[in-house]
């Protein structure tokens, strides 16, 4: 398959920077600033959707027949991916509770 570094750095690169945004709104989550660790949130689900629609390319092209050569490369790809999904359901929860625990704060 060609291209297939470049793919797979651009998985890599995009759901780093998902990654990044997530966990920088939980931390603006805990200072209270819920309305930036929303749009954090928010940029980092669109980091998050073009390195999976790298990703979905690249099974795509293989469901018609292209070969993918499996190399530690595309595992690592696909690690990271599969991180910034689990981190993204984290920080929601997180940021939820947060936001909970400043409600009951401010009403106590």
């Amino acid at each position: 398959m060609e291209n297939m570094e470049l793919i797979c750095f651009q998985i890599i690169s995009n759901v780093g920077m998902a990654k990044s945004a997530y966990v920088e709104a939980i931390q603006l989550a805990e200072k209270g600033d819920f309305d930036t660790a929303g749009t954090r949130m928010k940029e980092g689900k669109e980091f998050f959707v073009k390195g999976h629609e790298a990703h979905a390319g690249l099974i795509q092209k293989e469901a018609a027949g292209e070969k993918t050569n499996v190399s530690l490369l595309l595992m690592h790809a696909e690690d990271q991916l599969m991180s910034a999904e689990t981190i993204e359901l984290m920080a929601n929860t997180a940021i939820r509770n947060l936001a909970r625990i400043a409600e009951l704060e401010k009403n106590s």
